[in-house]
């Protein structure tokens, strides 16, 4: 069985490309200035999975469904339950909870604690903001930390599900910035870490150097919008 494979489309949207051939995207904001050209219509997606319901994370979920046609969203219950009525096409499967696990395309998903706010431009609200864990066919894990501050409990997090691979927000003013994060990555214990939610806006000044100087015994994978890391 092949690696997995992640792409970063820009801001905080990625698509994993599992090792089963499943293809998920992670909060597709597939408008977001960084996105490169190549991938803002995508051609076929297995599963969308979101961590929370800010139009900079969702913001193409609707059109995606309407595009490539009915399919799994895992996103907090209320999340799920307002792009359902928003038009996007999915199955009537509740979303979950933190610390549920779902499976969608053969792949597992549980949502972990995040420290964020949720909400859409008109201000309804859609459940508390979270994290994601992905556990791919092949057993590796990938956490999905959202838009969140650092906090104590990620120890929790790396003690439950020991993620091969974490993706943390290093922007700054709306999220952690790389000093927050490289204590995030000590509270993990993890090895290696993706970058995002940086350098979107002139507000997001956080740099992937300034997290490798946080996390010198981390391997900050820091790769261009439209680059891929094997998983």
């Amino acid at each position: 069985m092949a690696d997995g494979s992640l792409t970063w489309l820009g801001h905080a949207s990625f698509r994993l490309d599992t090792p089963g051939g499943k293809r998920i995207y992670v909060d597709p904001w597939l408008d977001n200035p960084k996105c490169p050209e190549n991938e803002k219509e995508p051609e076929r997606c297995d599963v969308i999975a979101l961590t929370h319901g800010h139009s900079d994370h969702v913001g193409s979920v609707v059109e995606l469904t309407k595009k490539l046609g009915q399919l799994p969203i895992v996103a907090m219950v209320e999340l799920k339950g307002w792009l359902k009525g928003k038009g996007a096409q999915t199955d009537d499967m509740p979303g979950p909870n933190k610390g549920g696990t779902v499976e969608a395309a053969g792949v597992k998903f549980t949502l972990t604690n995040a420290f964020h706010s949720s909400s859409s431009d008109d201000g309804d609200y859609l459940g508390e903001a979270a994290g994601i864990v992905v556990e791919l066919e092949d057993g590796k894990k990938v956490y999905f930390a959202g838009d969140t501050c650092a906090f104590s409990d990620m120890q929790l997090i790396g003690r439950l599900h020991s993620p091969d691979l974490a993706v943390l927000p290093i922007g700054g003013h709306f999220t952690m910035d790389p000093r927050e994060a490289g204590l995030a990555c000590e509270l993990l214990g993890v090895n290696r870490v993706v970058p995002c939610h940086y350098g979107t806006f002139p507000l997001l000044s956080g740099t992937p150097d300034e997290l490798r100087e946080h996390a010198p015994n981390v391997q900050v994978e820091a790769i261009e919008p439209g680059g891929t890391v094997q998983i």
